[in-house]
């Protein structure tokens, strides 16, 4: 146990490191610059991730980045917790020491998840605590429940909704591994179980009702992420290996063999059986939608399924040769905590000159991890607003203007304004002064895209995204005076899409 807390500890300082030192990435950056009041819920997710940052803003006064992320640094220590507790007392110690170790090696976890300004750091821990209640309420692996958890595996599936969509395939998946074990389904006639869903329904009632309230606009959006009509033989391969080289191959193929054991091993051994059901719906389903789906299926959408598989990762790994198992795991934790120092040494001092010759801007994660605070001197006076044509441009664009203290809003003008719908709708700007951004347009795109909507539209200065006296990037603007109504983009055009 002593080992575990000290590796969790030390994982903690490494990511503090990494979340006061870098910039919000753009996913980060649009959540902190849309966000501005504690609703139900939120276009992209429910409300958790987006009640922590704000709550953090509200405590402290700043959006610096090592603030805004706290709350979800410190949640990654509770979920390693969590996991070393799940995987003791279903296995023993030594997995559970393993399992924390996958979960500190991988990026997607370490990084992603125990890092930034998403909801995958509070959905893994309300799902990691989910499942440690749910063990505890069905007696596992001693056969000896205990229904009073009932009430936790409620209040903690509750936060798990609230927290990401995707959480729903996890609790489906437990809940059908119940019902397929005969020596555990009998629980669900409990009384307590039945108050633990309740509890639950309780819980996401607030963003349900916000949702119906705004015509069911989050579950539509999600959902079209499944919509498509292409037959892709090979893409759920492709996405497989997409969620290997986030969890780290060495860890992913295991873990999955291990999953696979479980499910044959059968629900006489409920613990594996009921870990290895938790995580089949997301590594199973998100793969099976690329096979017709034309959204691109991301890696980390499997993620809160594959956590759950690490402690049966855990168990297999503490029964392998030790030499070879142990060089893999420094060599591995070495890789992903200098990567998170190089990015903080860049940021910070700007170690590799002319950086901005490497790459383009929107094709190199480490140039992600500046912010675009040079912007805020940048900006003319007499303007009341700037729009930008893509909602990740605007939460970089609008970050950076609110951390250089600069009180202009941000919206954006076109279809995929995600959050800014409802934090700065483009309508309530009829009147004033706008700031178009032409990225990533040329100058007579955004002419004719503005075109009519304005009294007067002129060019405006060419702003410069400058870290350590280098330019990173350069956005040719318009000025719009008087906008009549905001643009409408048409079909097919560049504004359309906002990807």
């Amino acid at each position: 146990m002593k080992a575990t807390i000290r590796l969790i500890i030390v994982a903690l300082i490494f990511r503090l490191v990494f979340a006061g030192g870098t910039g919000l990435e753009s996913d980060e950056a649009y959540m902190v610059a849309a966000s501005h009041s504690f609703d139900a819920s939120y276009f992209d997710h429910p409300l958790a991730s987006w009640w922590l940052e704000l709550a953090a803003r509200a405590l402290t006064g700043s959006v610096a980045p090592g603030v805004v992320r706290l709350p979800f640094v410190a949640l990654s220590g509770v979920t390693c917790w969590l996991l070393f507790i799940i995987t003791k007392r279903l296995f023993d110690a030594r997995a559970g020491f393993w399992a924390v170790v996958a979960y500190t090696i991988a990026p997607v976890f370490s990084v992603m998840s125990g890092c930034f300004v998403m909801p995958d750091g509070p959905v893994d821990a309300a799902l990691a605590a989910f499942v440690y209640a749910l063990i505890r309420a069905l007696g596992l692996p001693d056969a000896k429940p205990q229904p009073d958890w009932w009430l936790l595996v409620g209040v903690f599936a509750g936060l798990a909704l609230d927290s990401k969509y995707n959480a729903a395939l996890v609790i489906a998946g437990t809940g059908i591994g119940i019902l397929l074990a005969p020596d555990l389904r009998a629980a669900l006639l409990r009384p307590q179980a039945w108050l633990a869903g309740l509890i639950a329904l309780a819980m996401i009632s607030p963003m349900l009702w916000w949702n119906a309230s705004h015509h069911w606009i989050s579950f539509r959006y999600q959902g079209e992420r499944a919509d498509g009509h292409n037959l892709r033989l090979f893409m759920p391969f492709v996405v497989w290996g997409g969620e290997a080289l986030a969890v780290l191959p060495w860890v992913w193929l295991p873990m999955v063999a291990a999953q696979i054991k479980a499910l044959r091993a059968g629900p006489a051994q409920a613990g594996g059986w009921l870990l290895a059901w938790a995580g089949l719906l997301p590594v199973v389903g998100f793969a099976g939608i690329g096979l017709w789906s034309s959204t691109h299926i991301l890696a980390h959408w499997a993620a809160p399924g594959e956590l759950l598989l690490l402690p049966l990762f855990g168990r297999w790994a503490r029964d392998v040769s030790p030499r070879p198992r142990n060089i893999v795991a420094l060599v591995s934790g070495a890789a992903v905590a200098g990567v998170m120092l190089f990015f903080v040494a860049e940021v910070q001092f700007g170690c590799i000159p002319h950086i901005e010759r490497f790459a383009k801007f929107d094709k190199w994660l480490l140039l992600e991890a500046f912010d675009w605070t040079s912007l805020g001197a940048q900006i003319p006076a007499g303007i009341d607003v700037v729009d930008a044509q893509r909602w990740y441009d605007a939460g970089k664009v609008g970050y950076g203007l609110e951390r250089a203290g600069v009180n202009i809003p941000v919206t954006v003008f076109a279809s995929e304004i995600h959050e800014f719908k409802y934090s700065a709708p483009p309508q309530s700007f009829v009147g004033k002064t706008v700031l178009v951004l032409s990225m990533p347009w040329t100058m007579a795109q955004t002419a004719s895209f503005c075109a009519g909507y304005f009294k007067s539209l002129t060019p405006g200065p060419v702003l410069a995204v400058k870290v350590h006296g280098e330019v990173l990037l350069t956005i040719p603007t318009y000025i719009g005076r008087d906008m009549i109504a905001p643009p409408v983009p048409a079909p097919n055009s560049p504004g359309i899409t906002g990807f």
